[in-house]
């Protein structure tokens, strides 16, 4: 099996997908990645069916130099954003693989959630533009390595109220004893 960034606390409950050297820039699928984290399965998707819409856009916050402003990313609690087709595109793909995966291995589809989405930079791919002079300059594409995991949510089990734990101080167990001593 091969290595992921992150691994789940109970990993048959989990199922993993991912994508290696994809050709989709690294700094948008980061913020995607980043905005559907922690979601659930059939939200992720409703959300980046908007995005594709350009109904919701992505907030860009970490790789947000030179990104407009919009007033989508009030929803956010920032003010950039952008919608990358592309890279929701990949996402939603590595969604379904996921999804079939754990369909496979008999997890139930509407509990599940994303708890992990880590995207890295795959080496960069060279080409060159010519420009004024007879110079030339590198023309690079920065491709992602991405991994989704996805985690079926356990259910809570109650707490049981038979007996009411009630803790004590130092000060109020001696005048308990004290008081039991003169009983």
């Amino acid at each position: 099996m091969v290595k992921y960034a992150a691994t789940p606390a109970n990993p048959s409950k989990a199922a993993l997908s991912r994508g290696s050297y994809l050709r989709v820039h690294f700094k948008n699928t980061h913020e995607v990645a980043a905005a559907i984290q922690g979601m659930k399965l059939n939200k992720a998707y409703a959300y980046l069916k908007n995005v594709t819409e350009k109904k919701q856009c992505i907030p860009f916050r970490r790789f947000n130099g030179g990104v407009g402003r919009t007033a989508q990313a009030k929803e956010f609690k920032t003010t950039q954003g952008r919608w990358p087709v592309k890279s929701v595109k990949y996402i939603v793909d590595l969604l379904k693989n996921a999804e079939a995966n754990a369909e496979a291995k008999g997890l139930n589809v509407e509990d599940l959630y994303i708890s992990s989405a880590v995207v890295n930079q795959a080496p960069k791919h060279r080409r060159r533009t010519y420009r004024a002079h007879g110079r030339i300059n590198p023309f690079m594409s920065s491709p992602s390595h991405i991994q989704i995991i996805l985690t079926e949510k356990e259910k809570a089990v109650p707490v049981a109220n038979d007996r009411k734990v009630v803790r004590l101080n130092a000060r109020q167990l001696a005048r308990n004893a004290r008081i039991s001593k003169r009983a």
